[in-house]
C-alpha cells in the first residue's frame, strides 16, 4: 500500500521539476548589445540579413516575451546572480567609466555554481559589472577564462575609450589589431576547439555589437548600399557581422561534434536605443537618426516601456528544444536557475533567488511559472507587470501613473489608470514592497558624490566668455519621452 502511494508521488515530483538531459549540456550563451527587437529576420526585419540567427530561431524556440532589464549593467547583473539588481544597488544606470564600484562581492554568480557542477567556464566579450578594481573582474568572480572588455563602450578598432585601453585576456592587457566583433567571434571558435568532450563548458559570449559607436568594416557597410540612411547602413553592417560570427561559432560546434549536446541561447541585453541620452558617450548622437527598430514596442533602452526590456531572443538545442514560438514570460533572472537545473548545479549557499526554472517553457512551450515581471524599482520611477497588467509609476514631481493591458495593447498606447484604480493600487503596493527591500542605488550615490565634490568654480569674467549655460529643457536620467510630440 505504501509503495502504491510513494511511486505516484515520486513521479509527480519528477514531472514537476522538469526533464533534465542524461548528460549535462554545453551552454553557449550569446548576448548582443542594444540590438533592436525587430532588427533580426526572425522578428520580421526586411532590410538587415541575419541568416544564422534566423536558422537558430526556426529550428528552436523563438521568444515573444523574453525580458531583460532596460540597461546593460542591470541586465548582466541579473543574468549572473539570478536576482533583481535592486537587491544589491545596480538598478540605476550602467557603471560609468570613472566609477569605482562594482557588483557586490557577496553575490554568488552563475559561473561559480556551474564550476562546482564540473563545468569549465569562459567569458568572451563585455563584462560591465565592475572594472576599477580587479576584485570585480570576471576571473575573480568564477570564470576560468576571460577575453574582451571590462567596461561598456569602446572603439571597435582601438579597443579603448578616451585613450584608455579596455581589452584584456585573463586579466592582462592585450594590444592587437582587429574589429571587436570579429575578434570575439574568432576567440570563441578557438575556445570551442580547445574543449574536451568529457567535460561540459559554459561560454558566455557577450558581443559589444551593435552598441555605439556605430562602426563596421567597409565590406559590411557596402552590402547595404540600398539603405538610404547612413547610420542605419552602418548599423546593418554591424548586425550582419555579428550574425556571421555567430554562424562561425555554430560551425565550430559542428566540427567538434558538440552541436548535439550544446544549448545555444541568444538574446539582446536590452531593447534598441531610441533616445540619444542612452546612446553612449563616445559620440554625439543627438544629430543623427538612431538606427534601432523595436518594432511594435514603445520607446527603447533606458525606459520602462516595452521597447526598453522586451528583447529579441531564441534558443536552440537539437532534439531537446521543440521548434516553436514560445509566448511565456521569461525574465533575465530566470537564466541562472534554469542553467543550474540543466547542469545539475546547486544554487544553495547563495542569497535567495528571484529567478525561476523556466526550462519546460523554453523546451516545450509550456506556460511559464512566472506571472510577474519587475521592470525596475528605483527611487524616482518603477514598473511591474502582473499577468497582462503593467504599471509604470514615476514618483518625481510631477508624478504620473500609466496602466496598460499588454494583451490588448502591447504598444502601450492606452493608459487605463483612471478606469482601474484598484489595479493601480495593487501594483503600487507591490512596488512599495519591493522598494522597502531595495538597496540604495550605487549609480545615484556616485552621481551625487561626483556632482557635490569640490572643484574649480565655473566663474564668469567681466567682459569675457561666460560658462556654458545649463539647458533647462535638456534630457534628464528620469526622462522617458513622455509628453514629447513624437510619443502618444
Amino acid at each position: 500500500m505504501k509503495a502504491l502511494f510513494v511511486l505516484p508521488l515520486l513521479a509527480l515530483l519528477i514531472a514537476d521539476s522538469g526533464t533534465r538531459a542524461a548528460t549535462p549540456p554545453n551552454i553557449v550563451h550569446i548576448v548582443a548589445d542594444d540590438l533592436g527587437w525587430k532588427d533580426v529576420g526572425f522578428n520580421g526585419c526586411t532590410d538587415i540579413r541575419t541568416p544564422n540567427l534566423d536558422a537558430l530561431a526556426s529550428g528552436g524556440a523563438k521568444f515573444t516575451q523574453f525580458y531583460c532589464m532596460n540597461m546593460c549593467t542591470p541586465t548582466r547583473a541579473a543574468l549572473m546572480t539570478g536576482r533583481y539588481p535592486l537587491r544589491y544597488g545596480l538598478q540605476t544606470m550602467v557603471i560609468p567609466g570613472p566609477a569605482t564600484y562594482g557588483l557586490d562581492l557577496g553575490e554568488r554568480l552563475l559561473p561559480q555554481a556551474l564550476t562546482n557542477a564540473g563545468y569549465t567556464t569562459a567569458i568572451i566579450g563585455k563584462w560591465h559589472l565592475g572594472h576599477a578594481d580587479t576584485k570585480f573582474w570576471p576571473k575573480q568572480r568564477g570564470f576560468d577564462y576571460q577575453y574582451g572588455a571590462m567596461i561598456g563602450e569602446l572603439d571597435y578598432y582601438t579597443h579603448s575609450d578616451g585613450g584608455v585601453l579596455d581589452w584584456f585576456r585573463d586579466n592582462k592587457p592585450v594590444r592587437e589589431k582587429g574589429y571587436t566583433t570579429q575578434l570575439l567571434g574568432a576567440d570563441a571558435v578557438k575556445y570551442i576547439e580547445r574543449q574536451q568532450t568529457d567535460r561540459p563548458f559554459y561560454l558566455y559570449l557577450t558581443f559589444n555589437a551593435p552598441h555605439t559607436p556605430y562602426q563596421a568594416p567597409r565590406e559590411y557597410v557596402d552590402r547595404y548600399a540600398n539603405i538610404a540612411d547612413p547610420t542605419r547602413r552602418i548599423y546593418a553592417g554591424m548586425v550582419t557581422c555579428l550574425d556571421d560570427e555567430i554562424g562561425k561559432v555554430v560551425a565550430a560546434l559542428d566540427r567538434k561534434g558538440l552541436r548535439g549536446n550544446t544549448l545555444i541561447l541568444f538574446h539582446s541585453d536590452n531593447g534598441g536605443t531610441r533616445s540619444a541620452m542612452f546612446a553612449g558617450q563616445m559620440a554625439d548622437m543627438s544629430k543623427i537618426t538612431l538606427p534601432c527598430d523595436n518594432g511594435p514596442y514603445r520607446e527603447g533602452k533606458g525606459t520602462l516601456f516595452e521597447g526598453g526590456s522586451r528583447v529579441a531572443a531564441c534558443a536552440n538545442w537539437p532534439g531537446h528544444i521543440k521548434p516553436q514560438v514560445v509566448n511565456g514570460i521569461i525574465h533575465a533572472v530566470d537564466i541562472l536557475p534554469t542553467f543550474a537545473f540543466l547542469a545539475g548545479a546547486s544554487t544553495a549557499g547563495g542569497k535567495p533567488l528571484d529567478g525561476m526554472n523556466v526550462w519546460e517553457t523554453i523546451a516545450e512551450g509550456r506556460p511559464s511559472p512566472r506571472t510577474e515581471f519587475v521592470y525596475n524599482v528605483e527611487p524616482f520611477r518603477a514598473a511591474v507587470r502582473e499577468g497582462d497588467w503593467k504599471l509604470i509609476w514615476r514618483t518625481l514631481i510631477p508624478t504620473s501613473v500609466d496602466l496598460y493591458n499588454l494583451a490588448d495593447d502591447p504598444s502601450e498606447t492606452r493608459n487605463l489608470a483612471a478606469a482601474h484604480p484598484e489595479k493601480v493600487a495593487a501594483l503600487q503596493a507591490r512596488i512599495e514592497a519591493l522598494g522597502r527591500d531595495a538597496a540604495k542605488p550605487l549609480g545615484m550615490i556616485y552621481i551625487t558624490q561626483s556632482a557635490m565634490a569640490h572643484g574649480k568654480p565655473a566663474m564668469a569674467t567681466w567682459g569675457g566668455k561666460a560658462p556654458a549655460p545649463v539647458d533647462g529643457h535638456g534630457p534628464a536620467i528620469t526622462d522617458e519621452g513622455v509628453g514629447d510630440p513624437d510619443h502618444p
